[in-house]
């Protein structure tokens, strides 16, 4: 099943496209299909990458947490939200951390009673907002030149800090990625878990 970032990726890309004139050519341009043909993972690796999603949203699932988000890439699990009970936190760390075939686990989950939510006033994205934040960011990296984009995932938190996660064949895409991505009006701070390997 296609992870979350890349389905509001899609959805948005098609509901942009729907107005514009020339969107059929630019879905089918060279830079699409080739970067859509250089993920090169093998089918082992993608499925493994899945086999843990899942047992990560059955860990929230059995605790009734709607409020954390994963990203996954090469193993490398991503995990994002603001949790209110103390109790659900740490079963939630516990539980993610229980998972195997784990390489690196990004936890960016914070503690935080709702009288602190609610103190934080607009401060805090809604999940709409942390949606809506992480699919521009898609758009932007689909959009540029030089960028794989199906290389990379971003998570993006209620703080609107950004986490990209995956792999650039080089430092320059990379740059080019992180820069996108810094530039997404909204964004306040990007936090790099990007590998360079070709």
């Amino acid at each position: 099943m296609p992870h979350r970032s890349t389905l509001i990726r899609l959805i948005v890309l098609a509901v942009t496209c729907a107005g514009l004139s020339g969107c059929a050519e630019a879905l089918i341009s060279p830079k699409t299909l080739v970067d859509r043909a250089i993920e090169a993972r093998s089918a082992a690796d993608i499925a493994e990458d899945n086999r843990i999603v899942v047992a990560a949203n059955a860990v929230m699932a059995d605790l009734k947490l709607i409020s954390a988000a994963t990203e996954i890439y090469e193993q490398r699990l991503l995990v994002t939200g603001i949790i209110d009970s103390p109790d659900d936190y740490a079963a939630l760390k516990r539980g993610i951390e229980q998972i195997s075939g784990v390489k690196n686990l990004y936890w960016h989950v914070v503690q935080m009673s709702e009288a602190e939510q609610e103190a934080q006033g607009d401060a805090l994205l809604s999940w709409t907002d942390t949606l809506a934040l992480d699919a521009k960011i898609g758009v932007r990296l689909f959009d540029r030149k030089g960028v794989a984009d199906v290389n990379f995932r971003e998570g993006v938190d209620p703080f609107a800090t950004v986490y990209l996660l995956g792999r650039a064949r080089s430092q320059n895409e990379l740059d080019i990625a992180l820069a996108a991505t810094q530039a997404t009006k909204g964004v306040k701070k990007v936090v790099n878990y990007v590998e360079v390997w070709p």
